[in-house]
C-alpha cells in the first residue's frame, strides 16, 4: 500500500476517547452491541480485532469465550487494550496500511473492523489482507458512521468523496478520514480477494452503518 505515513491519530487523546466510548451512547449502546450481535456466537473461535482501540470490543469477545488477537496503529490504544484485557489478548501495534505479515493464512474464524474503514486510503488492500487470514466461511463485520453525519458537519453533498480533517475534544484530537456515500463503501468489498468475485466468497461480508452523528465530539 503505497501511501504516506501519518502519525497515529489517537495517541494524543486515547484516554479521553476510551472514557467516551466506554459509556457514550453512540458506541456503548449502538455500534458495539450491533457489531457483536452480527458477529454471533464466538465461543471457542479465534477472532481478529482490527483497529482495536482501547479494547472495548475485545473485552466483550473474551467474555463470550473467544480467543482474541488485536492490533491498532496507535501505541496508546494498544496500551489501553492491554490494560483492559491483560494477558488474555495478543495485542500489538500495527498499521493496517501495511500487510499483516505476522499472521498466517486462514487463521481466524471471524474478524471485527469497527469504526476503522473510513480512515483508510486503500481499503481494498486492507480487506484483501483480512480476507487472507480468515478461514473459508469466516465472518467479517464492518461498521462505519453514516455519511449523512459528514454532510451535517462539512456541508457539500451526500455523494461527495473526499478526505476531510476535523478536530475532536476541543481541538486536542486532530483526525483525518474519508467521507463518501455508502455505495462507494460497498464497492470496495466486491472483489477484495482478487479480480474474481468468487475469491471473496469464503468470507461473508456484513456491514452495519450508523445514522447517529458522532457523539464523541466535545
Amino acid at each position: 500500500m503505497s501511501q504516506s505515513k501519518d502519525p497515529p491519530l489517537y495517541d494524543g487523546f486515547a484516554e479521553w476517547y476510551e472514557r467516551q466510548a466506554e459509556v457514550g451512547p453512540y458506541n456503548a449502546l449502538y455500534d458495539r452491541p450491533a457489531v457483536l450481535e452480527l458477529l454471533g456466537d464466538v465461543e471457542g473461535h479465534r477472532v481478529l480485532d482490527v483497529g482495536c482501540g482501547p479494547g472495548l470490543y475485545a473485552q466483550e469477545l473474551l467474555a463470550r469465550g473467544a480467543e482474541v488477537v488485536s492490533f491498532d496503529e496507535s501505541p496508546e490504544m494498544v496500551r489501553l487494550a492491554r490494560r483492559r484485557c491483560g494477558d488474555r489478548i495478543d495485542a500489538r501495534v500495527h498499521d493496517l496500511r501495511s500487510p499483516l505479515d505476522w499472521l498466517n493464512d486462514e487463521r481466524f474464524d471471524a474478524a471485527v473492523m469497527a469504526l476503522v474503514i473510513h480512515y483508510l486510503d486503500d481499503r481494498v488492500s486492507a480487506l484483501r489482507e483480512i480476507h487472507r487470514v480468515l478461514r473459508p466461511g469466516g465472518r467479517l463485520i464492518v461498521s462505519t458512521h453514516h455519511p449523512i453525519s459528514d454532510w451535517r458537519i462539512f456541508g457539500g453533498g451526500y455523494f461527495d468523496v473526499e478526505r476531510v480533517e476535523d478536530d475532536w475534544h476541543r481541538g486536542q484530537g486532530h483526525v483525518r478520514f474519508w467521507r463518501q456515500p455508502l455505495t462507494e463503501s460497498s464497492s470496495d468489498s466486491r472483489t477484495p480477494g482478487s479480480s474474481s468475485s468468487g475469491s471473496w466468497s469464503r468470507c461473508r461480508w456484513r456491514r452495519w452503518r450508523t445514522g447517529i452523528p458522532r457523539t464523541t465530539r466535545s
